[in-house]
């Protein structure tokens, strides 16, 4: 059984993601957990000690935040009636990461999708807070999708990789099981930028290549920067996911400054896994 977090907050950009896991894991047997935080519009020191002028209005969001999850579920039941599907809603007076982080723990989730929470109608990933808390703060991994993306089977999947820390068939249990379920190839790409790799790398690699087996490709490209190898690969082949471990020696936490984003042009055009290195 498969343990899915879904943080919704109603609109289209989560309704995206929504969709994109229910036909992601339309084959395998799950538990979907359809999360809703909120707070008060007006959330200040007069709320917490109880002021005359907020009384109730917390019940009021509550009220609402149910009722709607309610009527989510019954749509996605209706929709994607799926007898391997399970669902369950939660409602909770928090912030979205921290209430992500408690509910992965208290469920024992095995991954989180979610929507960009970014910029309204961009058509590829821009980090918005809430993504990148959750992203830093999950002990599972993320599976961030773009505004507005239709669903495609992930065939190909790109995995950037500088083989810094070991990774096994625990770590990759998800990438493992969309692998298998979809048969998809994944094509592992490590970036060369003068520097071969020591023994420790080579010793990684070679695992990786051991818990990946025959579905994966190795590739050896020569760039001076990662995320450029990044863009023309996805150029050259039509990638339909972008996975990366986060590991904060390496480029992956540059990648939530937004101005280096910018600069350096880090276009994601497709759902995103994040894999925590534990």
């Amino acid at each position: 059984m498969t343990r899915i977090l879904l943080p919704t907050d109603f609109s289209k950009n989560s309704l995206t993601a929504i969709r994109y896991a229910l036909n992601l894991y339309k084959d395998i047997k799950c538990t979907f957990y359809l999360l809703n935080s909120y707070m008060p519009p007006v959330y200040h020191t007069e709320y917490l000690m109880g002021s005359p002028a907020q009384i109730g209005l917390g019940d009021i969001v509550q009220e609402n935040s149910m009722n709607n999850l309610d009527n989510l579920k019954k749509k996605i039941e209706k929709d994607f009636e799926n007898p391997l599907h399970t669902f369950i809603t939660h409602s909770a007076l928090n912030v979205l990461s921290s209430e992500v982080t408690r509910t992965v723990e208290a469920e024992d989730i095995d991954i989180v999708i979610m929507g960009t929470q970014g910029a309204t109608g961009a058509k590829e990933i821009l980090f918005g807070t809430n993504t990148v808390h959750v992203i830093k703060n999950s002990k599972c991994p993320v599976l961030v999708i773009p505004s507005g993306f239709e669903y495609e089977a992930p065939e190909q999947i790109l995995f950037p990789n500088d083989f810094e820390v070991e990774l096994n068939k625990s770590s990759l249990s998800q990438l493992l099981k969309i692998v298998n379920t979809h048969v998809s190839q994944v094509n592992v790409m490590h970036v060369y930028t003068g520097d071969d790799l020591n023994p420790v790398q080579l010793k990684h690699k070679e695992k990786l290549e051991k818990v990946l087996s025959k579905n994966a490709l190795f590739h050896e490209v020569s760039s001076n920067e990662i995320i450029a190898a990044i863009n023309t690969f996805q150029v050259k082949q039509k990638i339909n996911l972008l996975v990366m471990v986060q590991n904060k020696h390496t480029f992956f936490e540059r990648l939530f400054i937004e101005p280096v984003i910018k600069k350096i042009g880090f276009h994601v055009t497709v759902p995103f896994m994040v894999i925590p290195h534990l």
